[in-house]
């Protein structure tokens, strides 16, 4: 039996709605976690690869390797400021995205190295549809932490629909 994550997600009241807020931290500089948030190939590993300009308000294409039938989608570059932070918007047939990376050093790494605290955000204006849509973020967040690690990728029936009550349950903060 597959032990259940758990989840890490909270809510917060913004002027425009809410934001979607999970941390992970990891015991690897920030240049390194920015290289797997930002380069192609390292993206491939556990959300998917992309290609075009990837610079702020370039459009560049991202293949959705692990949703079903790996689609494409656009997403534009809203800040790309290395190594501590990466915006991006899209919007698909579910609505507007706006997804926000932080990343900041932390005394967590190897003795000298220093380890890094990375912060998502999805900036929304509503609450409907967390259930799914959080459970979906800790996926792939646990996901880039096995391939910064070099674990195998977690199972997404680990996390949905066992997490679905978790983040339909959240009140914002």
């Amino acid at each position: 039996m597959a032990t259940i994550p758990i989840p890490t997600g909270r809510l917060l009241r913004t002027p425009d709605g809410v934001d979607l807020v999970l941390t992970r931290t990891f015991r690897l500089p920030v240049e390194e976690v920015w290289a797997a948030v930002t380069e192609s190939a390292r993206t491939a590993l556990w959300f998917g690869a992309w290609e075009g300009d990837g610079a702020p308000g370039r459009t560049v294409r991202v293949r959705m390797v692990f949703e079903e039938r790996e689609p494409w989608t656009e997403m534009r570059v809203e800040a790309c400021e290395a190594p501590h932070r990466l915006a991006v918007s899209t919007v698909d047939e579910a609505g507007s995205w706006n997804l926000e990376l932080k990343l900041s050093g932390t005394s967590a790494g190897a003795p000298g190295a220093g380890g890094t605290e990375l912060t998502f955000i999805q900036h929304r204006d509503t609450e409907a549809g967390l259930g799914e849509i959080g459970a979906g973020w800790e996926y792939y967040l646990d996901t880039l932490a096995a391939s910064l690690d070099g674990m195998p990728r977690p199972v997404f029936e680990d996390y949905y629909p066992a997490q679905k009550a978790y983040f339909e349950g959240l009140t914002a903060e």
